[in-house]
């Protein structure tokens, strides 16, 4: 069996945009007809700029390659160029198209991508969401005002969520990290103090702040948080230092978690052996793909830390997650865009089965879903943002 072809699709995430502004979906075909899905999650370069990558590795080391050979092809891409070190965009298009071969690999062999990566241990995969705006908050209040954040947390519990995530600590910057404000530290302990109370015992608070501080901001800020014990304290300090992050570590009864802008298994190791974090996100779009992310999470075992894949993408990337999170017995908590539902669902034929605070690991082979192209094609992305963008001003 050899790859044979790829398409691209730019996808437009519809406002308000959960998720991101847009999705980058490949699909790869071989000689023999299967065809599979993947999802990049590139954000350092504009969407043309990335499928021009996409397009670039495709032609140097995909086409002509045998999908099942998914060692020797991360080598030849992780090596391109003289390179052979984390590159977050190389890495970002190498998971997408890896992703995509597993799929194959599944669908030729009639097996959930999950049963070839030593088999399911979960049937059911607790799930978390972040705390979006309802459709009546027109300024995204949600995000900084704790009474409307508690009453929202609220309505995620009903729904049958177990944990909320949130960040009321302030708007994160290309200068962080920072030291937080008096009104950081007095906003971020009312938004936890009331959440709390309102969900009571029955949902774990995700507290995150996208890498804001320095590890001496942090530890002020934990100490004002640790009363209503959160479950996590996500990315404390920018990522690029796992030393720093690892003085937060020692010196909170907070777990931290870390991992959403992370790469490849040198960059986890790295926190695994600095005691940094228990708790790792990788992002399956941008880490390097499942069988890299596999690795990581055997490695998180021997620490006896625990996984949280991170989601701020497609649902495709969501698809490689659940197949993650189904196999790996340390196995904490899925992040979710809500239940999975609007255009998470749309774009799919069959949407991710969300149902009491849970997803429900597919039984179909592969990744387990299936791209509507019909929809992708009617949604093109036509501009030329990035996907995520901070703050270019000192916070």
């Amino acid at each position: 069996m050899k790859i044979t072809d790829l398409k691209t699709w730019v996808v437009a995430n519809p406002p308000p945009h959960f998720g991101g502004r847009y999705f980058i979906f490949v699909k790869l075909a071989t000689d023999g007809g299967t065809e599979g899905i993947g999802e990049v999650y590139a954000a350092t370069f504009g969407p043309r700029v990335i499928v021009k990558m996409i397009e670039d590795v495709f032609a140097r080391f995909v086409i002509g390659a045998d999908p099942f050979k998914i060692e020797k092809l991360w080598r030849n891409v992780y090596g391109s160029g003289y390179n052979l070190r984390p590159d977050v965009s190389l890495m970002g298009v190498l998971s997408g198209l890896e992703m995509a071969c597993w799929d194959i690999i599944g669908k030729e062999l009639n097996k959930p991508v999950c049963e070839l990566l030593g088999g399911r241990v979960h049937d059911k995969l607790r799930s978390y969401t972040y705390l979006y705006p309802s459709g009546a908050d027109r300024g995204n209040r949600v995000y900084s005002d704790p009474d409307l954040a508690a009453a929202r947390a609220a309505e995620y519990v009903e729904l049958g969520f177990t944990a909320i995530k949130f960040d009321p600590a302030g708007p994160y910057s290309v200068y962080d990290g920072r030291q937080p404000s008096l009104e950081d530290l007095e906003r971020s302990a009312r938004f936890v103090k009331q959440i709390r109370e309102a969900v009571g015992t029955r949902a774990d608070l995700l507290f995150g702040t996208h890498g804001q501080f320095t590890a001496a901001g942090a530890l002020r800020l934990a100490r004002r948080i640790e009363p209503w014990e959160p479950l996590w304290f996500e990315e404390p300090t920018p990522p690029e230092n796992p030393r720093e992050m690892a003085r937060v570590a020692r010196r909170t009864s907070i777990p931290i978690a870390t991992g959403e802008r992370l790469t490849t298994k040198y960059e986890f190791a790295r926190v695994l052996e600095h005691q940094a974090a228990s708790i790792l996100q990788p992002a399956l779009g941008r880490v390097g793909g499942l069988l890299e992310a596999k690795k990581i999470a055997g490695m998180a075992e021997t620490h006896y830390a625990q996984i949280a894949p991170h989601l701020y993408c497609g649902p495709v990337e969501g698809a490689a997650n659940i197949q993650l999170s189904a196999c790996s017995p340390n196995f904490l908590l899925l992040e979710s865009i809500h239940t999975w539902g609007g255009f998470h669902a749309e774009i799919l034929k069959k949407p991710v089965h969300w149902q009491d605070g849970y997803v429900l690991p597919p039984d179909a082979p592969g990744l387990g879903v299936e791209l509507n192209e019909q929809v992708a094609e009617a949604n093109p992305y036509t501009g030329n943002r990035l996907h995520l963008e901070m703050s270019q001003e000192p916070g």
